[in-house]
């Protein structure tokens, strides 16, 4: 059955087709991106005759929740199996009035950071439109009546600017005012650095936050910890951010996680803020949250301090993110990477 999550058909069209009322769609939408209806018998306010069709021809729901862990500072995570057996992740996150998503666009991941629990078995498959947009659905409704999503990040399973044919379509229905109504922003896409594709959000006109995760000063270090930047290089990655911020006028963030011993270290800092000094950018740094099976640490705090120290002391617009979610597996790729190995875990529902 056609997903209706998937904009790719016209449920207008379709509507006319079964001889229903056009301003039903709009109905249909209300209960999807509003309403938080979870089947197609709770749009109430429907005909009978037009819910039953709908079941016939649609499915809402094309996963199925494997997992769903919450921490107990709020941060909620579940583990979601897809029609083919793929799985993914997806993130609920609680900071005061905040209430951030953080969504996967691949099964998987080809970059190959080392670090990454994502992509430690490489990719298996872009995301269609309509499971990008039900990650989103499905941790909306894991808040209460009163509460909304506020913002979202694409920072979860997989490199978001290789699957932009169906992240975009995703997006477009999260700011919609007729659908989840989030300002673009509010939304943040991040990426390694794909300077053909960061381009192409330029030429789009594209006015989503754009974080690029250097995770390295130079290139000879990034290529041990990025290889795809081997094929790259810091300085297109760089020059295609600049040409994002000239367009969008969006402030840039870049993205270092912390690595013990690896690109924790002052010289590490030093390099770093000479990069950043001339951009208008916030750098954000984030201390490793450690995987299973890997042997990458978190540094000590005075690493961290002394790093935090010589950026500040270079007037570099810094930020430490603080770990989130560290008692649920919360980091991208980890609760996906353990239950392959539990693989006698089913799906809740």
């Amino acid at each position: 059955m056609t997903h209706l999550l998937d904009p790719s058909h016209s449920l207008s069209d379709w509507l006319a087709q079964q001889k229903f009322p056009a301003y039903r769609a709009k109905q249909i939408r209300r209960w999807l991106y509003q309403g938080r209806a979870g089947s197609f018998e709770e749009m109430s306010d429907l005909p009978k005759a037009l819910r039953e069709q709908l079941s016939k021809d649609f499915t809402l729901w094309t996963t199925a929740v494997v997992q769903h862990q919450q921490s107990q500072d709020g941060t909620e995570k579940l583990l979601l199996e897809l029609a083919d057996g793929g799985r993914i992740e997806c993130v609920l996150l609680r900071e005061e009035n905040r209430r951030t998503i953080c969504i996967s666009t691949q099964v998987g991941c080809a970059m190959g950071c080392v670090f990454c629990a994502s992509g430690l078995d490489g990719v298996d498959r872009n995301l269609t439109t309509g499971e990008i947009i039900e990650q989103m659905l499905r941790l909306q409704r894991l808040l209460p009546e009163e509460e909304r999503l506020s913002h979202i990040v694409v920072m979860g399973m997989g490199e978001p600017l290789a699957n932009l044919d169906q992240l975009l379509p995703a997006l477009d229905q999260a700011s919609a005012e007729d659908g989840l109504g989030i300002s673009a922003r509010r939304i943040t896409i991040s990426t390694v650095g794909l300077p053909k594709a960061m381009d192409r959000l330029a030429e789009l006109n594209c006015r989503y936050h754009l974080a690029v995760s250097l995770h390295a000063p130079n290139d000879a270090l990034r290529d041990e910890i990025v290889p795809v930047n081997s094929n790259i290089g810091i300085k297109k990655i760089l020059e295609a951010a600049d040409r994002y911020f000239e367009v969008s006028g969006r402030r840039l963030t870049f993205e270092y996680v912390l690595l013990a011993g690896i690109n924790d270290r002052p010289e590490h800092a030093r390099e770093l803020a000479r990069l950043l000094k001339p951009r208008n950018a916030l750098l954000n740094v984030i201390p490793y949250n450690p995987v299973a099976g890997l042997s990458y640490k978190t540094p000590s705090a005075k690493a961290i301090s002394e790093f935090r120290n010589i950026l500040l002391q270079a007037n570099i617009n810094v930020q430490f993110r603080q770990r989130k979610g560290d008692d649920i597996d919360a980091a991208c790729g980890q609760l996906r990477r353990k239950s392959k190995k539990l693989h006698d875990i089913q799906p809740l529902n």
